[in-house]
């Protein structure tokens, strides 16, 4: 994995004083950043940085916290992963 975010990715982090070294800080942020408003080029990267295995694995573990259900259900597509188990009372009063 690369501990330097691109410069292209760093607009999507720009309340942060050096985005560039976020990867090393705090992986769960920049994933769940760059798979809900990254482009072609971010997504490039990401993919470059994590493999497949391991965007399944945070995807599995973080997805449903950290993503909307949009990103979450295009993304378990992508990555051919069962849906998410069934919702619980939280997600019933807060769908969103």
């Amino acid at each position: 994995m690369s501990d330097e975010l691109p410069a292209n990715a760093c607009r999507l982090f720009a309340h942060y004083e050096d985005p560039t070294q976020l990867p090393a800080v705090s992986s769960q942020l920049v994933v769940a950043r760059l798979l809900e408003e990254g482009d072609s080029s971010d997504l490039r990267w990401l993919t470059s940085a994590y493999p497949e295995s391991q965007l399944s694995s945070w995807l599995d573990r973080h997805g449903s916290r950290l993503l909307s259900h949009r990103s979450r259900s295009f993304w378990r597509t992508v990555l051919a992963r069962p849906d998410s188990p069934a919702q619980g009372p939280g997600d019933q009063l807060w769908p969103l």
